[in-house]
Formats: C-alpha cells, structure tokens, sequence
C-alpha cells in the first residue's frame, strides 16, 4: 500500500504543507512491570512517526529515529515544493525557516489557530493513525511501524473526498501487488539465515 509515484513533492504556489510529529506506544503504567523503561534520560519508550500533508491533498508519513534537523530536513526539501505555504509548530519551526513562506503556531503560549495558520489537519490525521493503531491493530512494534504508517498514508490518499472511491481504492491497492510474490519457503528460509 505505498504510494506508487511518491517523487513529486507535496504542495506548490498557491498551496499550504503542514508538518508535525507525534508519538507513538503505550503508557508506561500500563506496561507489565518488567517492561517498563520509566523515565531514564527522557526515553519514553515511544516510537516517532513524522508526518507531512497538503491541505486538501494527499499526505506523506514517515518512521524516524529522532527529531532533529539532522533527520528532518532530508525529508522537507526533498518532499515540500519551495513555493508552498509551510506550517508547523513551534517545535518544527528551526526546520522549516528553511521555506521561504514557513508559518508557526505556537501551542507553547496556548496558541492553536491564527487566520489560515493552524496544524489542525495534520493533527487530523495523527487522530485517524492512533485510532486505527489502538482501535484495530493494538500494537504496533517499532520495527514495523513504517508498515503501517504507510498503510494509513494510503487510506488517507485514497480517501472519497479526494474522488476515489472503493472500486479505485480497490484496484490501486492490487496494482501494489503486481510482481510480488512472497511464498511461505521464503519466509522460513529468512527465519533460518537470522538464527
């Protein structure tokens, strides 16, 4: 379910990109007792997933290590066109000062919305990711988070109000498919060479 053409980068004149971060697993005290990390030089024990959307259009999520402009900024210059609007928070906001036309809101201050400057529809879409994670799949291990970050990228790329409908959904995702073939004696040969 990846995006099959995802070179072309989000956004362009006249268009707005928001970016954001969240965190993805459990709480701690629901955690058994010995798996637990606590709160040793402010781990969590959460994975994070980065994620960039298009108002109105499609949106582009990642699993990264870290939040830095180390990681960040590969993923912005090479995903945002430059004559895009680009909004972040506060935390985004060293990043994206980058992009000549980069707004922030500052959620620090109590700050959510100023006139067309707001991350609500990134946030939007963090809401439908925790919520398929929790609702349906109720755990995600970290190594494979990619898998279903990009899972919820194509259900929100490939949603109705973008015109696409079942039938088209449907078809996209077994285009996906075409030239793949995973047999049950691969996956056992994989198992044996990582013992």
């Amino acid at each position: 379910m990846r995006e099959l053409h995802p070179t072309m980068p989000l956004g362009g004149e006249g268009k707005t990109v928001e970016f954001d971060e969240t965190y993805i697993g459990g709480r701690e005290t629901n955690k058994h007792r010995n798996k637990r990390l606590g709160n040793h030089g402010g781990q969590t024990g959460k994975e994070i997933a980065f994620a960039l959307v298009e108002r109105g259009g499609k949106v582009r999520g990642h699993h990264v290590p870290s939040i830095s402009a180390k990681t960040l900024r590969p993923i912005l210059q090479a995903q945002i066109d430059a004559a895009s609007v680009v909004v972040s928070d506060d935390g985004g906001a060293r990043v994206g000062r980058e992009f000549p036309r980069h707004q922030s809101i500052n959620h620090s201050i109590g700050e959510y919305v100023r006139g067309d400057i707001h991350t609500n529809t990134i946030e939007g879409y963090f809401s439908i990711l925790k919520r398929g994670i929790t609702g349906v799949y109720h755990h995600v291990s970290p190594q494979h988070l990619k898998r279903y970050v990009a899972e919820f990228d194509f259900r929100y790329n490939n949603r109705v109000a973008l015109g696409i409908d079942d039938f088209d959904r449907t078809m996209t995702a077994l285009l996906g498919v075409r030239g793949k073939r995973l047999t049950y004696s691969q996956t056992a040969n994989d198992r044996e060479s990582a013992v």
